[in-house]
């Protein structure tokens, strides 16, 4: 076929392929660990793998502990595997009045001046000295993935999430690129409440740039 021919067939193709729905991962509460706090937590006990997660290698593990703030504490808070380099608690505004905690917004591993909390488990205790944030609602996709969408890593998008007889518009949704990751956006549950999206057909769709274009 000619390429004067073949260029409008592949554009329809790839038009058609952004506004396919992309999967909706809803985020409870839950903390990633080091190896050397796990430890103290779990001592002498491997991290078991309860559930795998659409990411690919990371799992919710059977582990769960409990995390104590100065105002209140929150149970069966899951460990997610595997364990990292860092400790990270990642919770909704709604979890951070309970524990009476300011978290801020933050992207993943960006826990400069993050507040402290104290983390519980069965067999011990300790009290990380920082690391609780409210994730930044994110699309994790491969190279392709962003090719396919026009966008790159750490570009801020709008998208909207179609739920259970809701349509939510979320804007500044950040992308995150990389040849380990399948593509799907996570939600907090506070945000996931707000578009109905408890219902298992939930799907987002991607609609363009963000409107405030924040770095």
């Amino acid at each position: 076929m000619e390429k004067a021919l073949l260029e409008p067939v592949v554009s329809k193709i790839l038009d058609e392929m952004r506004l396919r729905p992309i999967p909706l991962g809803v985020s409870n509460r839950h903390l990633h660990l080091s190896v050397q706090d796990y430890q103290q937590l779990f001592p002498g006990q491997p991290l078991i793998e309860k559930k795998a997660l659409l990411q690919p290698g990371q799992f919710a593990a059977a582990q769960t502990v409990t995390l104590v703030g100065p105002k209140g504490s929150l149970k069966n808070v899951r460990i997610l595997g595997p364990l990292r380099s860092y400790s990270q608690v990642e919770i909704s505004r709604t979890d951070a009045r309970t524990l009476g905690i300011n978290a801020p917004l933050r992207m993943s591993g960006n826990l400069d001046n993050t507040p402290a909390i104290r983390l519980v488990s069965p067999y011990g205790e300790l009290e990380l000295p920082h690391g609780v944030i409210v994730a930044l609602r994110h699309i994790h996709m491969s190279p392709l993935d962003a090719l396919i969408y026009r966008v790159k890593h750490g570009d801020r998008v709008q998208v909207a999430i179609q739920g259970s007889g809701r349509r939510l518009i979320l804007d500044d949704v950040a992308i995150r690129v990389s040849p380990q990751m399948k593509l799907e956006m996570h939600i907090d549950t506070d945000e996931a409440n707000a578009a109905g999206a408890d219902d298992p057909a939930a799907f987002a769709t991607l609609l363009g740039p963000s409107r405030t274009m924040q770095p």
